[in-house]
């Protein structure tokens, strides 16, 4: 259980002088955007959060890209469909979602 490095290692010393490890889990970080690695507003950083606002947005691609790359994909697809732009021309990053929105 305490192989994974979700638990942070502590070296203490007792009051009868031993030396022990204490395990500590690591607290719960922020979502991020899967394009631009910015923190995502509106999500909770508890899993277990109450209300279903907390844990994700209810838009498209919520709780996975930020307000701005989101809009930014929406653009890139409906150039794609209109022939404006070519798939090859988008980042790898930002290509699988663009694929995504196409399809639907």
């Amino acid at each position: 259980m305490y192989r994974s490095r979700s638990y942070r290692r502590l070296s203490r010393v007792t009051p009868s002088k031993r030396n022990v490890v204490h395990y500590v889990r690591r607290k719960n970080s922020f979502p991020h955007c899967a394009i631009c690695g910015s923190e995502l507003n509106g999500i909770s950083a508890n899993p277990t959060a109450k209300g279903r606002s907390l844990r994700t947005n209810s838009r498209k691609f919520g709780g996975v890209l930020c307000s701005s790359c989101n809009a930014e994909v929406i653009k890139l697809a409906s150039r794609i469909e209109n022939g404006e732009m070519k798939l090859n021309s988008i980042g790898v990053r930002q290509r699988q979602y663009v694929l995504q929105t196409i399809a639907h």
